[in-house]
């Protein structure tokens, strides 16, 4: 690694040397392979990088930009070094940055899926997935102890909480519309009760000072950062652009209903609900691409969601192999191209996936960095937060449901699976032990019961 990118300026007080386009392009080729955690554990690594350590952009201003990633809807960590890649190299530098972030999870997880879903049948790969899937139950239920932790701040959001697992888990509500109703509870909420729907999202002040840096509190904001109406009109058409001709293509060549024509259209669609993260996506997923589409089923959804823990980038990447998975078992290029197939579905839904994270950064970032004052979604992002711990609970349920019945309520009860299950939450929950170790001990211990116990 160069070592311009380890080094860090003398003093406290000497500002750090500008960056260079290529120094940038192999800090962000880094992040991309080491970026693992999930969203709160990517944004400390970035925090550690370039705020702490290499003093790229100071305190304040990192906060200032992830806040905005916030209430955006998508994957904010993948948004916030787009959004760093921008501010220092322009537009370039951010579509290398949130780029740079998808692309070795992305060639991972098509192998990753290959691998799964041709040879997911063997012995080695069925006796460690046997494994992880309880393991995966329990750090979805630590996904929900923990955002409910730092969100559920009062009656008032445990409400909304309440009120969306019920929607979702009795009533059967569609996602989007829960994410409506609590967006509304909050815009009205904070106005009426504005002590009850405080900032949300977890994050502390900018009160800390690691030295001068390169984007500093005083920095002006650079030419290529101000806001313009022309800018935001061109990057908007740009935008529909890259959606609209890759959507037109598909619609002309297979059909509006071939798979990989609905594969683009639901997964945008899915690309624009995204708040709170992947899990809170998740359930929407799985009502669109098990209940509705088949392209993947509840079983294949749960080990994906695996797969997507145990590789670096956002964990919304599992999208990548609920794309491989369809194209892949609907042999969209015939019985003879299965891998292509798969290869392209999970490209495209990728695609798909992000492009509006890049849309909405360089449309929006000059508009925030031209006004540096506080958002005024917080209120909205504090309730959809709320509603999403419910969202999240339910899909653990859910997750649970099908790892202890497998064959449904009639059938057995997968006893082993729940011992496995609670000791991965004790290991999560009382030991503090990370995601990929606990998927690690427990694939082992899938492994060697499936193969000289069971």
């Amino acid at each position: 690694m160069n070592t311009t990118l380890t080094a860090k300026p003398e003093s406290l007080d000497e500002q750090p040397a500008d960056v260079s386009f290529w120094q940038a392009f192999l800090f962000w080729l880094k992040l991309g392979f080491i970026s693992f955690g999930g969203p709160a554990g990517q944004i400390a690594i970035m925090h550690q990088e370039l705020v702490e350590r290499r003093r790229w952009i100071s305190e304040r201003r990192f906060l200032h930009a992830l806040n905005y990633c916030m209430v955006l809807p998508g994957p904010e960590a993948q948004q916030l070094a787009t959004y760093i890649g921008w501010l220092i190299h322009r537009t370039w530098g951010g579509i290398v940055a949130g780029g740079l972030f998808v692309l070795p999870s992305l060639f991972i997880l098509i192998g990753l899926s290959w691998v799964y879903t041709a040879f997911g049948d063997v012995p080695l790969v069925a006796g460690l997935f046997y494994g992880i899937k309880p393991a995966v139950t329990a750090i979805v239920f630590q996904a929900a102890h923990r955002i409910g932790s730092r969100a559920l701040k009062n009656n008032v959001l445990w409400a909304i909480a309440a009120a969306s697992f019920v929607a979702i888990f009795a009533l059967n509500v569609p996602f989007p519309a829960i994410v409506a109703a609590a967006a509304a509870i909050g815009y009205f909420g904070g106005r009426i009760a504005p002590d009850k729907f405080k900032a949300g999202g977890g994050h502390s002040k900018a009160d800390k000072t690691f030295g001068r840096a390169l984007i500093d509190d005083d920095t002006p904001t650079p030419e290529h950062a101000l806001f313009a109406w022309s800018k935001l009109v061109r990057i908007a058409l740009i935008g529909m652009l890259l959606w609209l001709v890759p959507m037109a293509l598909l619609t002309a060549s297979y059909g509006w209903g071939h798979t990989l024509t609905q594969m683009g259209w639901f997964f945008t669609k899915a690309a624009l609900l995204t708040f709170g993260g992947a899990y809170a996506v998740l359930p929407y997923v799985y009502q669109g691409a098990v209940n509705g589409y088949g392209w993947l089923t509840p079983t294949q959804m749960i080990d994906g969601l695996a797969l997507g823990e145990t590789t670096p980038g956002p964990l919304i990447m599992v999208v990548t192999f609920v794309g491989f998975v369809g194209g892949y078992v609907k042999s969209v290029f015939g019985p003879d191209s299965l891998f292509l197939a798969g290869a392209v579905a999970a490209t495209l839904v990728t695609w798909f996936t992000f492009l509006p994270s890049f849309v909405f950064i360089l449309m929006g970032g000059p508009f925030i960095e031209t006004t540096h004052n506080d958002l005024k979604f917080t209120a909205p992002l504090t309730a959809i937060t709320g509603a999403v711990v419910g969202v999240i609970l339910n899909l653990a349920l859910f997750f649970g449901y099908h790892v202890l019945w497998p064959k449904g309520l009639d059938g057995s009860f997968e006893w082993v699976s729940a011992i496995i299950a609670v000791g991965a939450a004790v290991a999560l929950f009382r030991f503090k032990i990370s995601v990929i170790h606990v998927i690690a001990g427990c694939a082992v211990v899938g492994f060697v019961l499936k193969t000289f116990i069971l």
